[in-house]
C-alpha cells in the first residue's frame, strides 16, 4: 500500500492532485488500487493505456491471444514489430515504458469458468473488454459472485456502450438485466468491421469510469446505468438499468 506520494509522483499526477475531486488522497486511492482486465484489444489497449498513465498500483491482463496485423488499426498499444508477439507482454512492456512503477501482471489465459474466480478475486475494480456474449456473461456473473465493482464495455461499428455496477450493493442490476440472454446472430468486427477511433472513445470512458469510482466520486459515475454514444452521429444519451428480479445472475430464483 502506498502511505505517501514521493515527489517524482507528486510531479507526474500534478494535473490529477489540482483537481478537487481527487486531490492527493484521490491519487493515493488510485495507486492503491488493482484492476483487472479481460481482453487487451480494441477496449483494453485505451482502457489500460489512460488507467497506467494515472497511476494505478496494479494491472492484471488477462488474454490468451497475440499480436495480428488487423489489430493495429485499432489496438493503439501494440507496434508492426509485436506481430505474433502475445498481447498481455506486449502490453505489458508498453505500459511498463509509461510508468515502471506500476506493477503489471500478464496472464496469457482465456478466461472460463474454471480459472475466473482465481484470476479475478483480487482485483477492486474488474473492467470487462471482451468480445462476445458467453465471456460477458461468465465476467458478469463472476464479479456479482465475487462481490466486485464491473464496468463493461461493448463496440459497434461507430457505436458503443460503457456500464458499471457495483455487486457489493444488493440492490444493484448486472450486465444481464440488460442483456438477458445471447442474440440469436451474434456479430462482431470480424464480419461488421470497427472505426479505430471509437474503441478509443470506448476505452477511455471505461478508464474514466473507473477513476471516478476508486476516488469516491460514484454520484456522477455510470453505476446502475448505461452510455450509448453513437460515433457516426456524435450523439450519447444515458439510461437507468433497472434490476430484473427475475435475471439469472442477480435476480430472486
Amino acid at each position: 500500500m502506498v502511505e505517501q506520494i514521493n515527489k517524482a509522483n507528486i510531479e507526474r499526477h500534478a494535473r490529477h492532485i489540482m483537481l478537487k475531486e481527487i486531490g492527493g488522497h484521490g491519487q493515493k486511492l488510485i495507486a492503491n488500487s488493482t484492476i483487472a482486465i479481460i481482453g487487451v484489444g480494441g477496449l483494453g489497449c485505451p482502457c489500460a493505456l489512460y488507467l497506467a498513465a494515472a497511476g494505478v498500483g496494479k494491472l492484471i491482463l488477462i488474454d490468451d491471444d497475440v499480436v495480428d496485423l488487423s489489430n493495429l488499426q485499432r489496438q493503439i498499444l501494440f507496434k508492426t514489430s509485436d506481430i505474433g508477439r502475445p498481447k498481455v507482454i506486449a502490453a505489458q512492456e508498453a505500459l511498463n515504458a509509461i510508468d515502471g512503477d506500476i506493477e503489471i501482471i500478464a496472464v496469457k489465459e482465456r478466461i472460463n469458468g474454471q480459472n475466473a474466480n482465481e484470476l479475478l478475486a483480487n482485483a477492486d475494480i474488474i473492467i470487462d473488454g471482451s468480445d462476445n456474449f458467453k465471456t460477458r456473461f461468465l465476467i458478469n456473473k463472476t464479479a456479482y459472485d465475487l462481490k466486485k465493482v464491473l464496468v463493461s464495455g461493448a463496440l459497434g461499428r461507430f457505436d458503443g456502450q460503457v456500464a458499471a455496477f457495483d455487486f457489493s450493493d444488493p440492490q444493484s442490476p448486472c450486465y444481464q438485466c440488460f442483456v438477458p440472454d445471447t442474440p440469436p446472430i451474434e456479430e462482431d468486427c470480424n464480419i461488421l468491421g470497427v472505426v479505430g477511433a471509437i474503441c478509443g472513445i470506448i476505452g477511455a470512458l471505461m478508464a474514466l469510469e473507473t477513476i471516478k469510482i476508486i476516488t469516491k466520486n460514484r454520484e456522477t459515475s455510470l453505476l446502475g446505468r448505461i452510455l450509448l454514444y453513437d460515433g457516426l452521429k456524435a450523439q450519447s444519451r444515458t439510461l437507468n438499468i433497472p434490476k430484473d428480479r427475475n435475471c439469472n445472475t442477480c435476480g430472486h430464483h
